[in-house]
């Protein structure tokens, strides 16, 4: 009895022990299973697929007398460059600048255009071509530089101040959640319901881009004067749409005519391509340059000659030597698909090398944004521009003798 007494009282203390003791707590993490994080590692590494070599081929630039900086060239005054970022509208992006850089020439005036303006309605366009063929017309980010031209024309334009498709503190352009939205709805209306509403549909396709890149303006107010898009073009801008003409070179389609540039973003499938023969196309941007005038091109961009860090564009000897790049060796690779038509940029100057002609080139996509030796802009050899360069914008009065030979011209 005893000793159960004894057992109870020493028991007895320490729980009153116990109780007299204050404990405190930290919020902090758990402490870590460091085994089983190593056996759920092994196993992951061990078990997920091994990631590929990176690694491909690139030119080799030791040697080569290249431009060093844009002092060595002629250069046509132009905004600095602006990121399209996520997007794919390079072609508003070179096109709206060249008409930044147009609108200097003839005033002597800095003026930053609204991309995103051109872009919200280049969609409702699209839109209207994919209710009137069924769904069967391109929709997507892609387009011409000439198609700027024609949005202007029909809608107006305005300074990027009062347009600018941004949302309060976004830091770039992203349109890849707006752009999946619109395709789902419209496939979804080809593949189920079949009701091509016209005024529904893009009634629909406003909505969303409202939602987006809020709605453009109606009206906007320049210097104390009130004007629409349409009245700002042609009061104070001093850009004519119908100035503007763009070549091609193609000899799949007949030389010194009017002819249709036959890829998926060229989506309204037009017509209205200068088309002439490789010297004179790169004598176009040549002496357009020569006389004060830039150029809003579109091409090809993924040869083993660009080098996004150096900003750097040209085709190596080891893919085709510079004798031997004529009309055939670009339409051999427009045929193949190895030249595509995937990005556009702005010609902004020129400077003569011991190996020829290089140009200056604006670019709003990653690539010239990566590049720290030139921050937007490469430095682009003439053999890049006669192999993989498909189009050029410029204003028809840089080039009226080659617009003479072209039949139908609008001279």
């Amino acid at each position: 009895m005893k000793k159960i007494l004894s057992v109870l009282l020493t028991f007895s203390t320490i729980v009153v022990s116990a109780q007299d003791r204050k404990d405190n707590g930290v919020y902090t993490e758990p402490p870590k299973n460091e085994f089983f994080e190593n056996i759920t590692k092994a196993n992951s590494d061990f078990f997920s697929p091994k990631p590929e070599d990176h690694k491909r081929l690139m030119m080799d630039y030791s040697g080569i007398d290249i431009p060093k900086s844009m002092q060595e060239f002629t250069i046509v005054t132009a905004d600095k460059p602006t990121s399209q970022g996520m997007t794919g509208t390079c072609w508003c992006f070179s096109t709206t600048s060249f008409y930044e850089a147009e609108i200097y020439r003839k005033t002597n005036k800095l003026v930053s255009l609204s991309e995103m303006y051109t872009v919200y309605w280049q969609y409702v366009e699209k839109a209207k071509e994919y209710v009137r063929t069924r769904g069967e017309s391109v929709f997507g980010e892609g387009s011409e530089t000439n198609a700027t031209q024609i949005m202007m024309k029909k809608y107006g334009i305005v300074p990027a101040e009062d347009y600018t498709g941004l949302k309060a503190g976004q830091p770039y352009y992203d349109h890849t959640k707006m752009v999946n939205e619109m395709m789902a709805y419209l496939q979804n209306i080809k593949a189920t319901s079949n009701a091509w509403n016209d005024d529904d549909i893009v009634k629909t396709i406003e909505m969303i881009m409202n939602h987006y890149m809020g709605e453009p303006p109606h009206h906007i107010k320049v210097n104390g004067k009130q004007y629409t898009p349409v009245e700002y073009l042609n009061k104070a801008t001093t850009l004519v749409p119908d100035d503007y003409v763009t070549f091609m070179s193609l000899k799949s389609e007949p030389m010194w005519a009017k002819a249709e540039y036959k890829t998926g973003d060229n989506w309204w499938h037009s017509k209205d391509y200068n088309n002439v023969p490789l010297n004179d196309f790169i004598d176009v941007i040549k002496t357009s340059l020569k006389k004060g005038y830039s150029i809003a091109i579109g091409g090809d961009v993924s040869e083993s000659g660009i080098n996004s860090k150096e900003g750097i564009m040209m085709i190596p000897s080891y893919d085709i030597p510079s004798s031997y790049i004529n009309d055939d060796a670009r339409l051999m690779r427009y045929l193949n698909g190895s030249t595509t038509d995937d990005h556009a940029m702005h010609i902004i100057g020129y400077a003569e090398k011991s190996n020829g002609t290089w140009f200056l080139v604006k670019d709003s996509g990653s690539g010239g944004h990566n590049n720290p030796g030139h921050n937007g802009y490469w430095v682009m050899h003439e053999d890049y521009v006669k192999l993989k360069i498909m189009t050029a914008t410029v204003h028809k009065d840089a080039v009226k003798d080659i617009l003479r030979k072209v039949k139908t011209t609008n001279l």
